[in-house]
């Protein structure tokens, strides 16, 4: 099977190569080779390839940057979707797309389910929602999988930047009042790679938009602790961590608070469900030590 990867060295894309390399005739397309915000390529270069399938791992993730880079973010996590949406209803290949808890606005006190009305708090967030409905509109065979907190091995995310600083001597205050589900990105791709084989296998769910986040819930603080706690048992010579509000470490874009995800709907419909949070982060660092 012919399978299109859109993102090149990004976390979900890298960790989506180690797991499809071997199973499907894998076409990665990175910035390098197609940068999504030159809307006009896209097409093109999408139909010359003729996938059966394609994944769209490929996101413009810089929150606060976007703030100021408003056109970009919507090209890349709006406008693009939507061409590769149409181009997939064209060659009559599904659609994978993964998507974030920020089109929420997280003022819910529950998690959010599929059909709650988002209401993104900044750019990125818009942007995103933007992408998903583009999608939609197109009606062709698609997953949007929303996710969330999303770290790996690769990159830049929050287990590595801890992991660095914690290193250094001086005391880390880290927010406590955000509250979501660290989501390993491997977790995720293994997750893609049960949905890609059902459908091959014609066992297929519902089309659509899903939750997909690790069991659990924390705050980044809590996420901190647990890397700390896992760093500790090498190196007793770690910064020190503080609790502190939101509204003492401002930002350019703001956050949600609440950013659980109710991931109940994935579990019925495709009987897919990731482990606990705590649990995938072992298995996150087990593979970093190998």
């Amino acid at each position: 099977m012919r399978v299109l990867l859109l993102g090149g060295q990004g976390q979900l894309s890298l960790e989506l190569q180690q797991r499809l390399q071997h199973r499907v005739e894998l076409q990665v397309l990175g910035s390098a080779q197609l940068d999504l915000a030159q809307t006009e390529e896209i097409r093109q270069r999408v139909l010359a390839l003729r996938p059966q399938l394609i994944l769209n791992a490929a996101a413009y993730t810089a929150v606060d940057q976007a703030e100021s880079e408003p056109e970009r973010a919507f090209a890349i996590n709006a406008t693009a979707p939507g061409i590769l949406a149409e181009v997939a209803a064209e060659l009559g290949a599904p659609l994978l797309h993964y998507s974030t808890d920020y089109v929420f606005d997280g003022r819910k006190a529950a998690p959010y389910a599929e059909d709650d009305e988002p209401n993104p708090l900044n750019v990125y967030g818009r942007s995103k929602l933007a992408g998903e409905q583009a999608i939609a509109a197109v009606g062709g065979a698609h997953l949007t999988l929303r996710t969330s907190w999303v770290y790996s091995r690769h990159g830049r995310n929050f287990l590595l930047t801890m992991q660095r600083l914690l290193r250094e001597p001086d005391s880390l205050n880290v927010v406590n009042d955000q509250i979501g589900a660290p989501t390993w990105a491997g977790s995720i791709a293994q997750a893609s790679c049960q949905l890609i084989e059902q459908w091959q296998n014609g066992q297929a769910g519902p089309w659509g938009t899903y939750h997909l986040t690790a069991l659990g819930e924390t705050s980044w603080f809590g996420f901190a602790e647990a890397i700390a706690a896992e760093l500790r048992k090498t190196d007793q010579a770690l910064a020190s961590l503080q609790p502190i509000p939101s509204s003492a470490y401002p930002t350019p874009a703001q956050r949600p608070l609440n950013s659980r995800l109710d991931c109940t709907r994935l579990q019925r419909d495709w009987q897919i469900q990731l482990p606990q949070w705590q649990d995938a982060l072992q298995q996150c660092l087990a593979e970093q030590g190998q």
